[in-house]
């Protein structure tokens, strides 16, 4: 009986380390995670939204480096450049983008329209940067406007997702083309957008403070849909494959996600506000170590996400997923999982041990120093 019992106890045990490696899942991102940074100065001079971009401080203001396709290194590099330069002042957060292309067309005149359904250039604006309550804009070259607010990424379930009805109070906007619109019998050069976005109106979702101050980042992104066109008969159409199906559209952005998705806030850019005027003095931008205790929760997060996905609940220890490495000076990456009525908790220390990032099941986070 005894050496039943010892065999039968052996046998549990293989069992059990079998099921630890079957239901452990790892999580490994597409590409590296490396977001675009940017330092946006302020102007001092009020800026005439025309679509030029030929004031002196914009002159004075670098652009962002030019964007890659929304999959990164694993895709080849946009065909037309596109940048961004961003401004700031008391009033307005402004942003100036340069697009080439040979062939400037757009169709969409009403506003709330599904914009990217022409070439577009599009801005996600998440302040606070918890991946939730972010807002994005979008217009086409005949200065076509969406402007909608989202409660949290699409991938997430609950609703609603999506404030459609939300418009930016206030405004301004403005295209101008080096070229000729809707004409396919010509070759354009370029065409360029302006934009200023009250302060005041990104309030509610931004609770602690809606306008920036000196040293803050934000998560930011931008996007430029281009389709490839046929020209026929004096107007442009999208190109179609040999079963007559509509080719897909081809996302450039400034920080890419590795994969076909715009919203995965996590991967965006990070912009940090400089109380200097454009022009007057340089600062450095702050890397933050924060940002890789967030980002090995994240990837904790993934892992979960697979985990539901095979065995339909969450995992509800820590074994079961694949811790990452955090590179830190004087820093231990020592995470916890706390199981919640909702779902769970990721929790790590901040480098300042003054707080902890905590992580939910929906993908919101924040610091608690509580």
């Amino acid at each position: 009986m005894k050496l039943n019992r010892l065999l039968y106890l052996l046998l549990l045990s293989l069992m059990s380390c079998q099921n630890y490696h079957l239901d452990q899942v790892n999580y490994e991102h597409p590409i590296a995670y490396q977001p675009e940074v940017y330092v946006c100065y302020k102007t001092n001079q009020p800026l005439i939204i025309d679509g030029k971009l030929d004031e002196a401080i914009w002159r004075k203001t670098l652009p962002t480096n030019d964007f890659m396709d929304i999959q990164g290194d694993l895709k080849p590099k946009p065909v037309f450049r596109s940048n961004v330069k961003m401004l700031w002042d008391d009033d307005y957060f402004y942003f100036g983008a340069y697009m080439e292309e040979p062939h400037i067309w757009a169709k969409l005149t009403e506003r709330d329209a599904v914009i990217f359904y022409d070439n577009d250039f599009e801005i996600f604006l998440d302040p606070d940067g918890d991946t939730h309550n972010y807002y994005e804009f979008e217009m086409n070259a005949l200065n076509t406007v969406w402007d909608l607010l989202l409660l949290r990424p699409y991938r997430e379930d609950g609703a609603p997702k999506v404030l459609d009805s939300w418009d930016i109070q206030g405004l301004k906007s403005a295209v101008h083309i080096n070229g000729t619109l809707n004409n396919p019998m010509d070759i354009d050069s370029f065409w360029t957008v302006e934009v200023a976005i009250p302060w005041k109106v990104l309030e509610e979702m931004t609770p602690r403070n809606y306008m920036p101050k000196d040293s803050v980042q934000w998560r930011v992104n931008f996007s430029r849909v281009n389709w490839q066109m046929d020209f026929s008969d004096g107007t442009y159409e999208k190109q179609k494959d040999e079963n007559g199906k509509r080719l897909p559209e081809e996302n450039w952005v400034w920080s890419p996600q590795g994969y076909i998705a715009m919203h995965a806030p996590e991967t965006w850019g990070l912009v940090q506000f400089s109380e200097i005027i454009a022009g007057q003095g340089e600062v450095e931008f702050y890397h933050s170590p924060n940002e890789k205790i967030k980002w090995a929760l994240r990837q904790l997060y993934y892992q979960q996400r697979q985990y539901f996905n095979k065995n339909k609940r969450y995992a509800d220890n820590l074994k079961y997923l694949t811790l990452p490495i955090v590179a830190l000076e004087n820093y231990q990456f020592e995470p916890k999982l706390l199981m919640t009525f909702k779902g769970y908790e990721l929790i790590a220390k901040s480098v300042d041990g003054k707080g902890n990032w905590i992580l939910q099941e929906d993908g919101k986070i924040k610091l608690d120093t509580d």
